[in-house]
């Protein structure tokens, strides 16, 4: 019997029968189907879009706390802040990191884990948000990392001030508090000396924002950053272009603004021993600026002794003289005598008073100083130099520092820094000094000029390298500049402000002190009563008086001009009852006060919000101060003006008039009050 073959299998699909019959067709069949596919096609497209646009909300949860969320807001590509559980609004952050195009709904890559969401745009960035371990109770804090996919991506953040008063972060030439109304392009968020930069960041600065409605942002130290503030807008935070770098900072929320800051302040490092305080006589006493002749040694010897005179004839012979460093330098080079044969020289110049000298790591390329440290093989790196190429030798740094060309100590060198500090020690012994001031410890020279930098001069190394070195020095040492180094026991010199009743001048001192105490620098010494800049009104009593008023109740009351060369006798007598108010009222209070930053890490002087936390009104207080807990100080910071609004915080608080004797309840506003100019309103809680 015959059998049939097995047929092999060609691999081919068979053709279907609707194939064969569609070929079939004529052809106005086939384009009445042709035109049907298409209107399926489009209906189910926009079927699609209206169910995206119906359907799904504008909003989405990203990533769920106990206390609080992120959401992602499609509209406009924004990650939003919750508080829980009524979903309170704290902060909007506008993400600049992804195409302009509204971005799709986030599909999250980490959904095996509950305490992360990831998303990645293709070919753009990549985003990460951790929920951290619980940090304390009623604070929830976040990990935001962007992660840039290709070397052109800026990644930037922008951190809306709508319904949002923000603290915190760079000092500014005319200082605002809040800093909604400072404006300033994007530039490294770097510390810099704003009498040779006007429009960049100043010389106390940390990574630091805080907002009203509880929450802190906090960029990890090792970003490299760029920062603009858009006034009344937003502030933004961005990286730089073509690094490919992350860009990654941390976000908690608390109940309130001043419980966020209180937990910001419990985890930063423990702050100076109340000693500093307590064994800085300038604190106790008046610091005079030695503003005389500066030609020569024998005519600054002169000036000194005439200015002390001067001061024990006018019953103020207590208190600390400073020398700024041109005068420092001639005497330091005072007859070119060795240091070893070289004895005291200056005490008596200044007795009764104390003597304050000025040093910077700067030196003019024409300086004795600087011809000598190159004398020795071993001083050749004794000075910041340029990164050499491979087989070349290195090139100096130079810099502008008051005008000259100079070089910068190279505090990355043991010997150079070792070499820097027994020179200052030995100068202040030779001429007797009790204090020594530091300038233009801000600021990287590095980027100024556009060079690239050693790893550890990036960004604020240089400054915090030599902070750490100059507080082995004593309780006795002032800087210019603070960056991560509030825990160091230093006082900080403010800026210079001008003499005039603007931001930049008087306006701009409270803001100022209370932004160096909100980030942790509460010994500082502020500007010379009546401003160090020439201004629009120069030696104007009202202004001096004004400017008199506010730093009584500040660590240092300094002078420039003194106020027998700027006022009438009244004025003199009104000085010497605020030095004195200042020694027997205000030192105790910063004692006691400096007692808690120790323990706690509270600042010494604080925004009205710190007793009324949820109060709108006392978000944008920036003519008012608090010492501690416990009394208001409300100056009169306009010219011409003996009247103003006071606000008193704490609602169920009492405050006493110190003027009046009368008591007001906490939580209110007091309308017109009236403050001659003799006086100036101070409550006692």
């Amino acid at each position: 019997e015959r059998t049939m073959p097995l047929s092999r299998h060609t691999g081919q699909i068979p053709e279907s029968t609707w194939t064969l019959g569609f070929r079939e067709m004529t052809e106005p069949w086939k384009g009445a189907v042709g035109c049907l596919g298409v209107a399926v096609f489009f209906a189910m497209t926009i079927g699609i879009i209206s169910w995206q646009a119906l359907e799904q909300p504008p909003e989405e949860w990203v990533l769920r706390g106990r206390d609080a969320g992120m959401l992602w807001e499609r509209g406009r590509g924004a990650l939003l802040l919750r508080a829980l559980p009524a979903g309170r609004p704290v902060l909007a952050i506008a993400v600049g990191s992804v195409p302009a195009t509204e971005p799709p709904p986030p599909r999250d890559r980490c959904w095996h884990d509950g305490g992360q969401f990831c998303y990645s745009w293709e070919e753009d960035a990549e985003l990460r948000l951790s929920l951290e371990p619980p940090a304390a109770p009623g604070t929830e804090c976040y990990s935001v990392r962007w992660t840039p996919l290709r070397p052109d991506v800026t990644l930037k953040d922008c951190f809306s001030m709508a319904n949002v008063s923000w603290y915190g972060g760079p000092s500014i030439r005319a200082q605002r508090w809040p800093l909604n109304g400072a404006e300033s392009p994007a530039q490294p968020l770097v510390s810099g000396d704003l009498s040779t930069n006007p429009d960049g960041f100043g010389p106390v600065l940390e990574r630091y924002f805080l907002g009203s409605t509880g929450v802190t942002v906090t960029v990890a130290p090792d970003v490299s950053l760029l920062l603009s503030l858009e006034s009344q807008q937003q502030f933004c935070l961005e990286t730089p272009a073509g690094r490919e770098e992350p860009l990654q900072y941390q976000l908690c929320v608390s109940a309130d603004v001043a419980a966020a800051h209180r937990h910001r302040a419990g985890a930063a490092r423990t702050p100076p021993d109340t000693a500093l305080l307590r064994n800085f006589p300038p604190c106790r006493s008046p610091m005079w600026r030695y503003q005389g002749p500066e030609g020569s040694a024998a005519k600054i010897r002169r000036g000194l002794r005439s200015l002390v005179r001067r001061l024990k004839r006018h019953r103020l012979q207590e208190g600390v003289v400073a020398l700024g460093e041109r005068g420092t330098a001639v005497l330091a080079a005072m007859d070119l005598v060795p240091w070893e044969r070289r004895k005291r020289q200056v005490p008596a110049l200044v007795e009764p008073l104390e003597l304050s000298i000025t040093l910077s790591p700067y030196a003019s390329v024409t300086s004795p100083l600087f011809l000598r440290s190159l004398r020795g093989g071993e001083a050749a790196g004794y000075w910041l130099s340029r990164q050499p190429r491979p087989g070349s030798s290195s090139i100096l740094l130079l810099t502008t520092w008051k005008g000259q060309l100079c070089a910068r100590l190279n505090v990355t060198s043991e010997a150079a820094l070792g070499w820097f500090l027994a020179r200052a020690q030995r100068l202040q012994q030779a001429l007797g000094a009790t204090y020594m001031a530091f300038e233009g410890v801000e600021g990287n020279s590095f980027l100024e000029q556009d060079v690239p930098a050693p790893a550890e001069l990036v960004g604020d190394g240089y400054t915090e390298v030599l902070a750490a070195a100059l507080a082995t020095l004593g309780n006795g040492t002032v800087i210019s500049a603070g960056t991560r180094s509030s825990h160091l026991p230093l006082f900080v010199q403010m800026s210079p402000l001008r003499s005039d009743w603007s931001h930049a001048g008087l306006k701009g001192l409270i803001p100022s002190v209370l932004h160096y105490s909100l980030l942790g620098y509460n010994f500082f010494i502020p500007d010379a009563v009546g401003g160090s800049m020439a201004g629009a009104t120069p030696r104007d009593p009202e202004l001096f008086v004004r400017w008199l008023q506010i730093v009584t109740f500040l660590p240092v009351m300094a002078f420039g001009t003194p106020p027998w060369l700027c006022c009438d006798t009244w004025v003199l007598n009104l000085t010497r009852q605020c030095i004195q108010r200042h020694r027997d009222f205000v030192m105790p209070l910063l004692l006691k006060y400096s007692e808690e930053w120790q323990s706690l890490g509270y600042p010494i002087f604080r925004p009205a919000w710190w007793l009324s936390p949820t109060d709108p009104v006392a978000f944008t207080i920036e003519d008012e101060f608090l010492i501690g807990d416990e009394v208001l100080v409300a100056p009169i910071t306009e010219k011409g003006q003996t009247w103003r609004d006071v606000y008193l915080p704490g609602e169920g608080h009492l405050w006493l008039d110190t003027n009046t004797a009368r008591v007001f309840d906490g939580g209110t506003t007091l309308r017109n009050y009236s403050a001659s100019l003799a006086e100036v309103p101070v409550f006692v809680k």
